[in-house]
């Protein structure tokens, strides 16, 4: 334990983030550096419960209350040794990750949780720091291989793994840049994009091969694929966007959330912008939808300059602090307040769009609404229904739709006879990975639906586990809490 009264006499801290007159005019990250010894005494206010909800939080299953003891110690590289015995890429979690290992955390209870996430990211920082992340190529190969589709945290996390097992991998990529998501959907003032790239260095010294501009079904035949390569892995993400199919969605002005924020990070890198370019810059923004990517959106705004934004909601304004509905350890559904909301625009809910209206060039001005009431019938079902005499206006001269994903695109598991499961997602056993076609295995989003990065890396390193049977014919030494097999600097086997 690292303290047994930590928790009693050190407050929570965090790191502090940059002024917001500051920060909107970068793309640099938000929060400020955060001192070693204020993060080793955070690691102190861990109680080392007798039994860690934090782990059951956690989708990778981390072993937070051991590295945390080790941070407090001072024992640096043996807490990056814990950490990566789970987590492949910590600092992908530990920038975009809403820690659910924090709201189940004993602390959380009735005080501030253990500032895991944090703690986490630390670690892995100092990894890099002190050079301890180092390449690990297999002692052995199997002379088996493997096709990942899609370069996103799932697919990483599988290609590590597996090329750790012996197995020859190759990763294609639709994109020109490799990281799916991480790169061209997540902004630069959430996660620097060289956090990425050296973790692609990382994996190309352990042998794992990458094509970009790959289009699996498209400019690469899927058919070949499977004639080529033992198993393949399709971790394609989850692309296709949810739409709102009310009157005049065909209006200029009303796009996708995903492109927009694509676009920037394209500007970003220096890379041409392809279609119609889109700026918020001088405009009234209207965001639709109250996720992650939404307040990505609204930060890219503020960035861009516009002259006003409004997100709008469909469901009611969470509580701020308490929601009776998800007690610990479950994900409390409340307020989530994100820096990008610290930084302007206002928030609206329980608002139902009902049509788009445009002026004379075709271009939008107006989003029509109404506001609705949140119910749950006699099955438990929770229900809306438009309060009568609350229509409401918006004036917009661009609308960014972040109203989630439904799947990926059917091409491709189409091409490959993969069967899909009622919501669009790759069908797949409940706990497996193996699809309908028997050389096929889905993770990510493509399988379990838009999820969380932390969601990705667990469901890529599980894949990898099945497909590592799959090819050898027996037990997997690829196991998810076998802190001998991923080691900092160490051999697979």
């Amino acid at each position: 334990m690292a303290d047994p009264r930590g928790f009693l006499n050190i407050e929570q801290q965090k790191p502090t983030p940059r002024p917001v007159f500051q920060r909107i005019k970068d793309y640099d990250e938000i929060y400020q550096p955060f001192p070693e010894e204020s993060i080793r005494a955070q690691a102190s206010r861990c109680m080392d419960c007798g039994v860690p909800f934090c782990h059951t939080g956690c989708p990778l299953g981390n072993l937070i209350p051991d590295w945390n003891d080790l941070v407090h110690r001072n024992r640096w590289e043996e807490a990056l040794k814990e950490l990566h015995s789970t987590n492949n890429f910590p600092e992908f979690t530990g920038k975009t990750c809403p820690a659910p290992c924090e709201a189940s955390c004993v602390l959380a209870i009735n005080t501030p949780a253990v500032t895991i996430k944090n703690i986490e990211l630390a670690i892995v920082d100092k990894g890099w720091e002190m050079g301890w992340i180092k390449p690990v190529r297999p002692t052995k190969e199997t002379g088996k291989s493997v096709a990942i589709i899609g370069s996103g945290p799932a697919g990483l996390a599988a290609a590590q793994q597996l090329r750790r097992a012996g197995h020859s991998v190759t990763v294609f990529e639709k994109d020109d840049e490799l990281g799916g998501l991480l790169i061209y959907g997540i902004p630069d003032f959430k996660m620097g994009k060289f956090y990425i790239q050296r973790r692609i260095e990382q994996l190309q010294a352990e042998g794992v091969k990458f094509q970009t501009n790959a289009d699996v079904g498209g400019n690469i035949d899927a058919k070949d694929l499977l004639k080529k390569f033992d198993a393949i892995l399709s971790a394609v993400g989850a692309s296709k966007p949810r739409d709102l199919k009310i009157e005049g969605r065909q209006l200029k002005g009303i796009e996708f959330a995903m492109p927009f924020l694509t676009q920037q990070n394209r500007r970003l890198l220096g890379k041409p912008i392809e279609g119609r370019e889109l700026l918020a810059t001088g405009k009234n923004v209207l965001i639709i939808g109250g996720g992650d990517t939404a307040a990505d959106c609204l930060g890219t705004c503020h960035r861009q300059g516009a002259k006003s934004i409004l997100q709008i909601d469909y469901n009611p304004r969470p509580p701020e602090n308490y929601n009776p509905e998800t007690p610990w350890p479950m994900w409390p559904k409340v307020l989530k307040l994100s820096p990008a909301h610290e930084e302007g625009g206002r928030r609206d809910w329980q608002i139902k769009s009902s049509r788009f209206v445009g002026d004379a060039q075709g271009n939008v001005k107006e989003l029509h609404a109404i506001r609705v009431n949140q119910y749950y019938d006699e099955t438990g079902e929770r229900q809306f229904e438009e309060i009568r005499g609350t229509d409401v206006v918006f004036p917009c001269d661009l609308v960014l739709l972040a109203i989630g994903f439904s799947g990926p695109e059917e091409g491709l598991p189409k091409t490959m006879g993969l069967e899909l499961d009622k919501r669009g997602n790759i069908s797949t056993p409940n706990g497996k990975y193996r699809s309908t076609n028997p050389k096929v295995f889905a993770a990510g989003d493509a399988r379990r639906g838009q999820s969380l990065v932390v969601w990705a890396i667990a469901e890529g390193r599980e894949a990898a586990r099945e497909i590592d049977e799959f090819l050898t014919g027996k037990p997997s030494q690829l196991k998810a809490r076998d802190a001998s097999l991923i080691q900092v600097g160490m051999p697979v086997r």
